[in-house]
């Protein structure tokens, strides 16, 4: 999955067991206990189960192949009676995993039992306190099938044999069903008075269309799977067989889901925040410890952000003000920077493959840098693409899609390019170190690269992913990456500060009744970015409820336990050690990961 698709059922996405390599001794005591097996087992069932539930990740984690070629024919149920499939087996799963005796587990097994039982939980609740399928809505422009399938085909779907486009066909012939499928999840959320805003509906309707009104001979659905038959020299007429698919089912079902929306739209209302709906308090609590792995509430949530604002507005003042810019509040000076034309790249195709071009070079200087940092490198590449046009309009400015789990398809940083002046030149390094290294690229290639479970190592947390992530940004600055570029160090902490108008805007939607405007306009006017991009960001916190806040608490806690490790060791520290220990285990809830780190700091004070 990538990181978009994980966090619409937040951190309980992939929510299974915990191993770690600290070292050779501790890591032979996993399995050691009859309860150790008992574990190992639970873990293995579940892995199993969720292959079989979704043959969409099977091949996401590159194993659609051998014995389970056969789930590369097929995509996820995503059927109301699947829906109370998960339900059930998610109950099994949390009973199953309160009969372990934690008491008899070994090891890092303990840690492993704490990750699993929190997720699991998380969802159980989910499942068992909110009756809708969406949390909070199945269908919007950052949500659906309509979003997440024609990326999945074109990206992660291979062609090799004429077997594999066979399947390709089958599983483009099974989009129109999920299709229907999610609408029913629509009209299921409706009947409980769950309606996304009606801004939501806007821009899920433009998307929608787009996808729709594509002629075969130029819909991406098509034509990914006629340019890749050609490139391997597949015979067949692949342009016809797809294109009868793709205008008999997948088009009428899409326009299905278009009319569904519109019939929605004099039924919606224009309130952001989700305190609306039944039960909305507890959906965006909830919601919360999710995503932040935190117990932090919205009011602390609320007054951190503030106060990191304050902060990091005055860090930005010193620099631009070194460098002549000292006239306006620190947002209008930004903005100022983002309106110069020199910091902008031509909005053409030449100058967005420049854009990309440049970002390689950034990548590459980061990778001489890591060994002085690092005590294991991952061996993955990483390869940047630009966002796919169809799906521009409502994504954010960059993610990232973690490589196959059988290494052969390498983790991807996808950098939005809709309008080049929206990614000026100083703003690219910040987002390109979280995307890529020494962010999410660095942690989700060790995981999958380290000798865990497989099912361990496909698991996220938001909290610890994407505060490892805006972690990274910040460690950039003190492996030197700014040392001659003062505005790119203004792009770090404008990206600091982003994180933390998110904790504002997000808790001032969710909980303290903010309206959509009031939170676009809070937004430009801190920290100085464009209306559009501002637009999108928090049009994206009204559907994901929570999981912007993830990024900064999760920093947060992970420049709090590299201070702990710090002043407990003094002279013993080794940054290299310490992101090993907190990196090589995997992700984790924020309160393991303090586990974790303590264990560690114990081990080195052990030694002479």
């Amino acid at each position: 999955m990538n990181r978009r698709d994980m966090m619409q059922s937040g951190a309980a996405a992939s929510a299974l067991a915990m191993l770690t390599r600290l070292g050779t001794a501790r890591a032979q005591t996993v399995t050691t206990s009859a309860e150790d097996q008992r574990l190992a087992a639970l873990f293995d069932a579940m892995m199993k189960q969720a292959l079989d539930r979704s043959p969409e990740t099977v091949t996401t984690l590159g194993l659609d192949k051998g014995p389970r070629l056969a789930a590369k024919s097929k995509l996820d149920d995503r059927s109301l009676a699947a829906w109370q499939s998960d339900k059930k087996q998610t109950a099994a799963w949390l009973a199953a995993l309160h009969r372990i005796d934690v008491a008899k587990l070994t090891g890092l097994n303990r840690w492993n039992h704490a990750s699993v039982l929190f997720s699991t939980q998380v969802q159980d609740d989910i499942y068992r306190n909110f009756a809708t399928v969406g949390t909070p809505y199945a269908v919007t422009q950052l949500t659906g099938c309509y979003q997440q399938v024609p990326d999945f085909l074109d990206s992660q779907h291979t062609i090799e044999t004429a077997e594999d486009a066979k399947a390709y066909l089958a599983r483009l012939d099974g989009f129109a069903t999920a299709l229907d499928q999610e609408s029913e999840q629509v009209r299921h959320d409706v009947a409980l008075g769950v309606i996304p805003p009606d801004f939501i509906l806007v821009k899920a309707l433009i998307q929608l269309k787009v996808l729709h009104d594509a002629p075969a001979d130029q819909a991406n659905l098509v034509q990914s799977l006629v340019r890749r038959t050609a490139a391997k020299g597949i015979a067949g007429d692949w342009q016809a067989r797809a294109g009868t698919i793709y205008t008999s089912r997948v088009q009428p079902a899409l326009g299905r889901q278009i009319a569904l929306l519109e019939s929605l739209q004099p039924k919606a209302v224009h309130t952001a925040g989700v305190a609306r709906l039944p039960k909305g308090a507890e959906i965006y609590r909830t919601m919360l410890l999710s995503y932040t792995t935190s117990t932090m509430g919205p009011e602390e949530i609320h007054r951190t952000g503030l106060e990191l604002i304050e902060k990091q507005s005055a860090q930005i003042d010193a620099i631009l003000s070194a460098q002549g810019l000292s006239q306006g509040s620190v947002g209008q000076r930004l903005r100022k920077l983002y309106d110069d034309p020199q910091y902008r790249y031509p909005n053409t195709d030449p100058g967005k493959e420049a854009l990309i071009a440049d970002l390689n070079k950034l990548v590459v200087k980061m990778q001489a840098r890591l060994p002085e940092w690092f005590g294991t490198l991952p061996k993955t590449p990483l390869t940047i693409r630009r966002v796919p046009k169809a799906t521009e309009a409502g994504a954010p400015g960059g993610y990232y899609q973690s490589g196959s789990l059988d290494g052969t398809r390498p983790g991807a940083y996808y950098i939005n390019l809709r309008d080049t002046s929206e990614v000026p030149r100083w703003t690219l390094p910040t987002l390109t170190y979280h995307e890529g290294i020494p962010g999410h690229h660095l942690q989700g290639t060790l995981a999958l690269e380290a000798g865990l479970p497989d099912i361990r190592k496909v698991q996220f947390f938001s909290g610890y992913g994407e505060g490892w992530a805006l972690y990274a940004e910040e460690l950039a600055v003190e492996m030197g990456a700014y040392a001659d570029d003062p505005l790119g160090h203004v792009g770090q902490l404008h990206d600091a500060m982003f994180r933390a108008v998110r904790l504002v805007v997000d808790s001032g939607m969710h909980a303290m009744g903010w309206s959509r405007e009031k939170a676009i306009a809070f937004f430009t006017d801190t920290i100085g970015d464009p209306e559009t991009m501002a637009t999108t960001e928090v049009e994206r916190y009204c559907i994901w409820p929570g999981q912007a806040c993830s990024y900064m608490l999760g920093k947060l806690d992970w420049l709090r336990l590299r201070e702990k490790a710090k002043t407990a060791l003094g002279a013993r520290f080794d940054i290299r050690k310490f992101h090993d220990a907190g990196l090589l285990p995997g992700a984790m809830p924020l309160t393991v990961l303090d586990q974790c780190i303590d264990a560690y700091i114990a081990e080195e004070s052990g030694k002479r």
